[in-house]
């Protein structure tokens, strides 16, 4: 027999899954809590019980974008077969490839402040979280699972050029990888305009960031 706890996260899985296959399809504004519900298959009124409105549903289907990511990079992370390079550049495809894969989403996880779903700010989602709240706090997940992440992300930095380095070069590996991204999804890596693969170009930002740190 299905338990009231059960059927409350079976829910709550549907919307989100619901929410991100919207999402994938038109970006932040095909994602509305009443099809959000239609293609969850609940009742109009369920998603209201689970998300204050449509910005702490976008924040949760962030938080689960940084928490996939944060797994990926952490299972490179711990991978003892691997050079700190071979982790590099894996843990670089991975935000690529989310890129590549779901795109919307990816820009949600780096808009800045200002620009993100919880701080954008629907007006009766505002209401509603001011007068009941969510059971937990969806901007605290976010920015736990994205603090996850980075905790992954810069020991790996560490391990290729030093602990002196690590901030410095861990913001150039991020800013490039997230410029390949973007250049590839415009389709400027194409034979036809630049000539190269992101892949190419993850290879040549990890050997030179890897110089660096040798000679450092």
């Amino acid at each position: 027999m299905v338990t009231r706890a059960e059927s409350a996260a079976a829910t709550r899985r549907a919307l989100l899954d619901a929410a991100a296959e919207l999402l994938d399809l038109g970006g932040p504004e095909a994602v509305t809590l009443r099809e959000v519900g239609a293609r969850a298959g609940v009742s109009r009124g369920a998603p209201y019980r689970h998300f204050t409105g449509k910005d702490s549903l976008l924040t949760a289907v962030v938080t689960e974008g940084w928490e996939r990511i944060a797994d990926q990079v952490h299972a490179l992370r711990t991978d003892e077969t691997l050079s700190a390079s071979e982790k590099m550049r894996g843990a670089l495809r991975a935000l690529i490839g989310f890129g590549r894969e779901q795109p919307h989403l990816y820009l949600m996880l780096f808009r800045r402040r200002g620009h993100r779903p919880e701080e954008l700010g629907e007006g009766l989602d505002r209401v509603r979280r001011q007068l009941c709240g969510p059971e937990s706090d969806p901007i605290a997940e976010r920015m736990r699972a994205a603090g996850r992440f980075q905790g992954e992300f810069l020991p790996i930095v560490t391990d290729l050029v030093g602990e002196r380095n690590t901030r410095h070069y861990g913001a150039l590996l991020l800013a490039g990888a997230h410029g390949i991204a973007d250049m590839e999804l415009s389709g400027h890596l194409s034979t036809e305009g630049l000539r190269t693969t992101a892949d190419d170009l993850v290879d040549t930002l990890v050997r030179m960031v890897a110089d660096v740190g040798e000679n450092a």
